[in-house]
Order: structure tokens, then sequence, then C-alpha cells
């Protein structure tokens, strides 16, 4: 796929207020710090689309981009940003919630993972919770320039072993660097395949 244009369009807090119409929206959600503005820039090739900041877990409403003017990218906000006061995160969790399980249009959650870390607690339930509530997702792991090609590898695979403990079978896995644009054929091409299908509830 080539990504001809990108523009932002509305930033809100209530899932009722996205944009109208039935467009396929892909929404990227992870721990804070985990790179989710980078790849958004990388996937489309507008460097300051997605704002990136030095300070985690910035990004506190749902952001919507819309993508060769026929889908969206939907950047929601992290999680587990443990400096956040527990009214901040429950407001947070409310928010994502509400847009997961509420929104229609929504045709896949990509969960971002740091490829150098360990399975995290808060990343694993997350999933269960998708599990549970029959959410469509892909697992991408970001920064694989962080290391060399066999650590990341390594760590990937570790991953996915943790997983299939208590999953069946594992969700559609994505390797990505936002610094070398690893991946970005791949979820592009994901992406494309899912836009032919038709939106549950649309009468496409």
């Amino acid at each position: 796929m080539i990504v001809n244009t990108a523009r932002f369009i509305i930033s809100n807090s209530d899932y009722k207020k996205c944009p109208a119409g039935m467009r396929h929206e892909y929404a990227f959600i992870g721990r804070s710090n985990v790179g989710k503005s980078s790849l958004i820039n990388m996937l489309t090739g507008k460097k300051g689309l997605a704002m990136t900041s030095a300070t985690p877990g910035k990004t506190m409403l749902i952001n919507h981009f819309l993508i060769n003017d026929s889908w969206y990218i939907v950047d929601l906000p992290g999680y587990g940003y443990a400096r956040r006061s527990k009214s901040d995160r429950d407001r947070l969790e409310g928010i994502i919630k509400n847009y997961i399980l509420g929104r229609e249009q929504m045709t896949n959650l990509f969960v971002l993972v740091d490829s150098r870390h360990e399975p995290q607690k808060i990343d694993l339930e997350f999933m269960e919770w998708l599990g549970e509530n029959g959410v469509p997702f892909s697992i991408v792991f970001t920064k694989l320039d962080k290391q060399s090609q066999t650590a990341g590898e390594r760590k990937v695979a570790e991953y996915c072993a943790k997983l299939l403990e208590t999953w069946e079978e594992l969700p559609p896995i994505f390797q990505t660097s936002s610094e070398d644009k690893r991946g970005r054929e791949a979820l592009l091409g994901y992406i494309e395949e899912m836009n032919k299908l038709p939106i549950l509830g649309s009468e496409q």
C-alpha cells in the first residue's frame, strides 16, 4: 500500500464524538513510551503527524488521522503510566475501553509491545481482556533496531511462548522499527487486506 495523504482530523475523549461514517479504523495502543507516535509517523511517512514527546504518557485523547481519504489510524491514550493520579488513570481507562467496545468502525486494535522487555503483567492482562471481549487485535513488537537481530528474534519467541501458556493460538504478530522502517510493508499490507472486508454492523 502507498500512503499518499495522511492528515489529522479530530481529538476527543468520547468515542460517540468520533468521525461519522463507516470507514475502517485501525487503533494503536500500548504502554507509555512504547514508541506509538513514532510508529504512526513511520507508517504514514509524515514525521510530525503524531506528536512524539520526551514525556511518556502525554497522549490523553482519542486522535483520528485520515489516511488516503479512505480509512483512519486512531492513536489511543497509552496505559500504565504510574505517575498519573488514580483519577486520571481511571478516566483514561474509561476512554480506552469505551472506544474499544463501543466503536463498531474499529476493524483492528494494534497492541504495541517493546521488544526489549520481558512480558509485562499489565500487557498480558490487557490482552486477556481483549480476548474475553472478542476484540480483534494484533501484537506489534517495537524497537527491534535497539538490539541485534538474534536477540530480537529470541525475545519475540519467548514472548509468544509465554502467551501460548494461556492462549490456544496467537493473534497476528508484527516486528517493527520506526528507525529503519522494519515491518512497515507488512503492517500496511495487512491493513490493505482488512480494508477489503465489510465493517461489522455496516450495510456494505
